[in-house]
């Protein structure tokens, strides 16, 4: 059974990541989003809606699953490589994509959404519990790919990613608003459907003009998500190194307490 359920109506189809508890990115989910994609553009969508859990919209890679597989080298380059194809499908589609982001969304799930055309954030209803999205990989040991740095450049600029992405800065959603890491804030339960009107907006525009302007806006987008600017080797060197393993260890033993 996919881990992408899929709902069409007026030419949006709406994807959404169902891996519970939080939508960790393992092999399966991601390979799932890869052929949800597909297959919503075969069957002729204009537009997609990529949605993920109430609260978070994906906790990012699932690193008890990457811990597990030890040192095993080819397991690691191919657990990484699907995430890398995810996102990299989503970066390519030929038809515009909303990231619907009811909650917060970390390190791989901010990848997912910056990947996107745009991004509509759910407000919190506890001001005091604020959502989050963010690039929070130096806090656990890992060094941010070229081409997922350039992700952040491109649309907080380039001195302000350099800020949040050497903190490993978890921003919370009113301030990811103002600085336009994501392009609006709804309440929670307005999600999706903001999302589905920004989409329709869009679509009313003559849409080989608009999909052939799209492409050109987002060269350099999908330039950054190839191979060259991830460099997966280099980067799977990095995840063994002792300290980077240490790190990601406490980050599990803390989130299973």
């Amino acid at each position: 059974m996919s881990l992408v359920e899929s709902h069409s109506a007026d030419g949006i189809v709406e994807l959404r990541l169902a891996r519970a508890p939080v939508n960790a990115l393992n092999p399966q989910l991601c390979n799932d989003l890869v052929d949800a994609l597909a297959a919503a553009v075969d069957s002729g969508a204009q537009g997609i809606v990529l949605g993920g859990g109430v609260k978070v919209f994906s906790a990012g890679l699932d690193v008890p699953h990457l811990l597990s597989l030890g040192d095993d080298r080819d397991a690691l380059m191919a657990a990484w490589e699907s995430f890398f194809l995810a996102a990299r499908a989503i970066a390519e589609c030929p038809v515009p994509v909303v990231a619907a982001i009811a909650g917060h969304a970390p390190a791989g799930g901010c990848v997912l959404a910056l990947c996107c055309d745009y991004r509509v954030m759910a407000r919190s209803e506890d001001p005091a519990k604020p959502f989050r999205i963010g690039l929070n990989e130096t806090q656990v040991g890992l060094v941010v790919p070229v081409g997922i740095l350039h992700l952040m450049q491109r649309v907080v600029g380039t001195y302000r990613a350099e800020r949040l992405v050497v903190a490993g800065d978890m921003v919370e959603a009113e301030r990811a608003e103002r600085i336009g890491l994501v392009d609006e804030l709804v309440p929670l339960d307005q999600v999706n459907a903001r999302a589905r009107e920004w989409l329709a907006q869009l679509l009313k525009l003559p849409q080989p003009v608009m999909r052939q302007t799209r492409a050109i806006a987002r060269a350099d987008l999908v330039a950054a998500m190839q191979p060259e600017n991830i460099q997966l080797p280099k980067f799977i060197a990095a995840w063994s190194d002792p300290s980077t393993q240490a790190a990601l260890k406490a980050l599990v033993a803390k989130l299973g307490k």
